[in-house]
């Protein structure tokens, strides 16, 4: 190793990690974030410095105490001075808007205002998430199992969304290794090629980590739409080459949203799509394949990236059969990065 890419909101540095993995001479590191936009972007990186001769193996990580230590999605406190920063979130605080999850809950309840979505239709994604987490002997909720009922009967936290609509808080890492094809070739395993990665943001993309979005034009589009289309030509691939998708899933809609950006289904109909039997095995695009972050755990993105190389090597609990190309959608907001693996075949 000779490389580290960590993502801009973890507590482990780069030389943190060489330490402790005793690497001989570290000769790239880089940092990149924001959190759950970041992870394919993490490998791009990886790639960059690899072309570039900066690097020859390089590890991509991400650490997260999300559930002993720093949680994600509590309220933001307000400092005593404002301004700064280059963010204006701020200047929704005193207003009475503290989390990610108030925000997503304003998408989603656009979404049914625009679309007609249904509650069940975001209750067959948490189920299908539950479900592929039942077979992954790794995942927090392995062996609790949910029906339509217990997710319609769960309490509401940020109406329309309820429990089961927002992803766990886990203590957990995950990390993949990055180097040349010829290189990896000759290792013991098979390697996931990385056929093509992209970042991207809106026009206009709101300064702020979340609050500012609801200032955009469209409340129903992420920028998921933008990293697909540059996705898409870098890959020389579209939507109906992808056997299986890791798609961010740190609340139902937010999967709903990509399936519609990243161009599985058109503007609107993310909700009869999923309700479909799309999203399982068998289906046109199954997804999440280790029960995601509703039900696997919440890594940032990092365990979806980690689930596209498994799907690729054909070794996961919740294996696609003849899975050539998987899709690793880190694509919620305010920018977003995806990345498409290819079998060595």
């Amino acid at each position: 190793m000779d490389g580290i890419v960590r993502c801009s909101h973890d507590t482990v540095y780069a030389h943190d990690l060489a330490h402790a993995i005793g690497v001989p001479q570290l000769t790239f590191w880089s940092d990149v974030g924001p959190g759950g936009v970041a992870p394919a972007a993490m490998v791009g990186q990886a790639v960059a410095a690899i072309l570039s001769g900066q690097a020859e193996t390089v590890v991509v990580f991400r650490e997260l105490n999300g559930r002993s230590g720093r949680r994600y999605g509590l309220a933001d406190a307000a400092g005593d001075r404002v301004g700064g920063a280059g963010t204006y979130d701020e200047f929704f605080l005193p207003y009475g808007l503290l989390t990610p999850g108030q925000v997503f809950a304003m998408l989603a309840r656009r979404h049914m205002a625009e679309f007609g979505t249904e509650p069940e239709h975001l209750g067959h994604i948490a189920l299908t998430c539950r479900e592929r987490a039942n077979a992954n002997p790794a995942a927090q909720m392995h062996e609790r199992t949910m029906t339509m009922d217990d997710y319609l009967g769960s309490r509401p936290i940020a109406e329309p969304l309820r429990l089961f609509d927002f992803c766990l808080e886990t203590d957990g890492a995950c990390a993949v290794v990055v180097t040349s094809t010829e290189r990896a070739r000759d290792l013991r395993r098979p390697p996931a090629l990385i056929r093509a990665v992209a970042q991207a943001s809106i026009p206009d993309p709101q300064p702020g980590m979340m609050y500012p979005i609801l200032m955009r034009d469209s409340l129903t589009e992420l920028p998921a739409a933008a990293v697909a289309r540059t996705l898409w030509s870098r890959a020389g691939l579209g939507p109906g080459d992808v056997d299986v998708a890791q798609l961010y899933d740190c609340f139902t809609i937010t999967v709903l949203l990509q399936l519609e950006d990243w161009g599985f289904c058109a503007k609107g109909e993310g909700g009869p799509f999923a309700a479909s039997g799309n999203l399982g095995p068998g289906g046109s695009l199954p997804i999440n394949t280790a029960g995601g972050h509703l039900s696997e755990g919440y890594v940032h993105g990092m365990n979806h990236v980690l689930e596209g190389v498994r799907q690729i090597r054909g070794t996961s609990t919740s294996q696609v059969p003849g899975a050539e190309t998987c899709l690793v959608a880190t694509t919620p907001l305010p920018p977003g990065s995806g990345l498409l693996l290819r079998s060595d075949g």
